[in-house]
């Protein structure tokens, strides 16, 4: 009998291979060896489940054809008859693998009443996020065997933010469990056999423009083509130097810096409500944040105006950065429409809530914005976010250019924080850093106030 060799995986395949989540992502940067990991456990699962059903997805047939149909056409020649018409394999105890791909819209629609036990997304990150829920659903069933959903996934592509949420950021939405979700980095260093079958290719990742090298060579999440803020940097906590980033661990606020509110109300969208503290200097510094959805339960909970604004004055009377401090409040100015009925405004003023309106101005917001997140020569922005913050630091680098106009930002993403951020710039315009720009005196309350940890 013909012996089925499926070759020896790597310290980050075999972690893949063995894994037993409901949700599995592996990935991170080019030419780790994904494609190889997802045949190989395809396989594994059909023999060892007798009648299992598998798919298979990417986003074109040719794609399918040559990364997965023809290797494993080869590798299953004597186990398993493959169906063209079909474009399945039949394994002699029942166990199905079926390859599909969803280049248009049309194409998933035609597995709305699929049933499989296994779902491998191939390139994750080609899928939206409703295409994305929609395969997902196809797993399910009575029957004992597992169900899981295994992703491959590069940084990048329209599918970047979902799957940064789950695997990355691990921030969850109502009804996912955090113990569900795992993922494997995986780099082209990781793949031995690529490394020795052709050292050229390492070389032309290195050879990348600097963003795309971050994505595709390092597996960097927060650098990808279209970012809007490039200038955003998130550097991880084992770093110790705090120049050259912007996100920080809390230190305990000095009394008398000044409070800014800034607010982005959405219509059946999420809202963000972000506390500024502004030190000696000028520089500004993301203290705390509520951020939630008005119309779409995101906690189990709607959040309608009069609940925003009851919790921001209960946040305000309480903690302590901001309990009997004056509070300048700045929002978006279409709070201030009564063509719907009352006013959002009009609940804030209930609550004891004070705004002005917000200079809503795109494209200088926008600079503000650019112009507080620039590094001076010293290594130091013009603005710092909490890492307690974190809808803040999870949206902010995903957001990316408008296809219609070139400096503004595309509407479409998650840019509540964003425009919350852009109505406190504006609040309080700066000039752009020059090179030669005038040292910065005075104590740095970096150093001044140790980090803890804030609950």
């Amino acid at each position: 009998m013909k012996e089925l060799v499926l070759g020896e995986p790597n310290d980050r395949q075999k972690l893949f291979l063995e894994d037993s989540h409901r949700y599995i992502a592996f990935g991170g940067a080019r030419g780790g060896g994904k494609s190889w990991a997802v045949r190989v456990k395809a396989v594994l699962l059909a023999f060892r489940y007798p009648g299992i059903k598998i798919m298979i997805v990417r986003r074109t047939y040719p794609e399918l054809r040559a990364n997965h149909i023809n290797p494993l056409r080869v590798l299953l020649s004597s186990f398993a008859q493959y169906k063209d018409s079909t474009k399945e394999f039949l394994f002699p105890n029942g166990s199905l693998i079926m390859f599909r791909h969803c280049a248009t819209q049309s194409d998933i629609d035609k597995y709305q009443g699929t049933e499989v036990d296994v779902l491998f997304l191939d390139e994750a990150t080609q899928l939206t996020e409703e295409e994305y829920d929609r395969f997902k659903a196809c797993v399910r069933g009575v029957n004992s065997f597992p169900k899981r959903v295994y992703l491959t996934c590069n940084p990048g592509g329209v599918g970047h933010g979902f799957v940064k949420r789950l695997f990355i950021d691990k921030a969850y939405k109502e009804g996912e469990n955090p113990e569900d979700y795992v993922f494997y980095q995986s780099l082209v260093t990781d793949n031995k056999a690529l490394m020795e079958a052709d050292p050229e290719y390492i070389r032309q990742l290195e050879a990348l423009p600097p963003k795309l090298k971050k994505a595709w060579l390092m597996g960097d999440w927060n650098i990808f083509d279209g970012q809007f803020f490039e200038e955003f940097r998130d550097i991880p906590e084992h770093y110790n130097d705090r120049k050259f980033t912007h996100v920080i661990a809390p230190f305990e606020v000095p009394s008398d810096w000044r409070i800014v509110r800034s607010f982005d109300f959405g219509f059946r969208k999420p809202f963000s409500c972000d506390w500024w503290a502004i030190d000696y200097e000028g520089r500004a510094y993301l203290i705390l944040q509520l951020y939630g959805c008005t119309d779409i339960p995101n906690d189990g909970l709607k959040w309608p105006p009069d609940r925003i604004f009851s919790e921001i004055h209960r946040i305000e009377n309480e903690h302590r950065w901001l309990k009997g401090k004056f509070i300048d409040g700045v929002a978006d100015p279409s709070i201030w429409d009564a063509s719907r009925g009352e006013a959002i405004i009009e609940s804030a003023d209930r609550h004891l809530v004070y705004f002005a309106k917000g200079d809503n101005k795109r494209i200088p917001g926008w600079m503000q914005c650019h112009y507080r997140l620039s590094f001076n020569e010293e290594g130091k922005p013009m603005v710092y976010f909490f890492n307690t913050c974190t809808h803040a630091v999870r949206t902010l680098p995903l957001l990316q250019f408008s296809d219609t106009n070139p400096e503004d930002l595309n509407t479409d993403n998650e840019d509540h924080f964003a425009d919350s951020f852009r109505y406190f710039c504006m609040s309080r315009p700066i000039k752009p850093l020059s090179v030669k720009s005038k040292e910065i005196t005075g104590d740095d309350p970096l150093e001044l106030y140790a980090p803890y940890s804030y609950r």
